[in-house]
């Protein structure tokens, strides 16, 4: 599998400082899931916390289904 070219390092800094707000979303371009943690809050900070650990183990993956990872 490809790797992205979004930065790991990045990725898991905006999800833990500004997670609920979804802005690690828009980094990797789910501009459309990034919108609606943007108005849920990160669905209470749940949504937040799962893609936090999703990031980590380096599941996460951009918009084009490229995984973002160390």
């Amino acid at each position: 599998m490809e790797k992205s070219p979004k930065s790991y390092v990045a990725a898991i800094l905006l999800a833990f400082f500004l997670g609920s707000l979804g802005i690690h979303r828009f980094y990797a371009g789910k501009i459309g899931t990034g919108i609606l943690m943007l108005i849920t809050a990160g669905c209470f900070g749940i949504w937040t916390l799962i893609d936090l650990i999703v990031i980590i183990v380096g599941k996460f993956k951009d918009s084009e289904g490229r995984y973002i990872s160390a």
